[in-house]
């Protein structure tokens, strides 16, 4: 029962870190739209999520708590936030170029290119150490030896679960999306979102 509890207690956790309108989710929405290189993005996804709570649990987080400056580095912070930032006004550029849009498209690129922005929009965005990493590492640890991993099994369920039902989300509005106009407004929301999140992370360090 205190096992059960203890997962149910990671999958919220991990829930209450991984359901937030971010880069990751960005591009998994898109592919899902798209209906392009699906499979291939929610694999890098949910396997780098999966590696990152368990480098979390297995001491990690409790590693950089203890010394904050191997997260907080100002450098691998603006990279990161600059590469977002770049994204975003990519598809702000898209936005404004609705006739380069189709459903067979949408501004997703090759299979290899896709697989590489979704291991850059993972490893290289500083939110996901001090989420995944020092966040949750930290929680877990506070539930001793046994407790820390059954919190982690909670807090992968939950990153499997939400990004394999964000992609079913965005297979099922493809339709919508058949028309120019609809990717015109979801890229400038993208864009929007882009910008904002590479601006707050190169902000941070000032």
């Amino acid at each position: 029962m205190n096992a059960l509890l203890t997962a149910g207690a990671g999958l919220m956790t991990g829930a209450a870190l991984i359901i937030a309108i971010g880069p990751q989710n960005v591009l998994v929405l898109r592919t899902g739209v798209a209906r392009r290189h699906v499979v291939s993005v929610l694999a890098v996804c949910t396997v780098s999520d999966l590696i990152l709570i368990t480098a979390g649990v297995a001491g990690l987080g409790a590693l950089v708590s203890g010394h904050p400056t191997l997260v907080t580095v100002t450098v691998a912070t603006v990279v990161g936030g600059g590469y977002v930032i770049v994204l975003g006004l990519l598809a702000a550029r898209r936005s404004l170029a609705p006739s380069a849009m189709t459903i067979t498209s949408g501004g997703i690129g090759g299979r290899w290119a896709t697989i590489g922005t979704a291991m850059a929009l993972t490893w290289l965005n500083p939110h996901v150490y001090l989420d995944t990493v020092l966040t949750l590492g930290a929680i877990a640890n506070s539930h001793g030896p046994q407790g820390k991993w059954e919190f982690a099994v909670g807090a992968g369920i939950a990153s499997v679960v939400w990004f394999a039902a964000l992609a079913l989300a965005a297979v099922k509005l493809a339709p919508l999306f058949a028309r120019p106009r609809a990717w015109r407004i979801l890229d400038a929301l993208v864009a929007a979102i882009m910008v904002t999140i590479g601006a707050s992370l190169i902000i941070s360090v000032w």
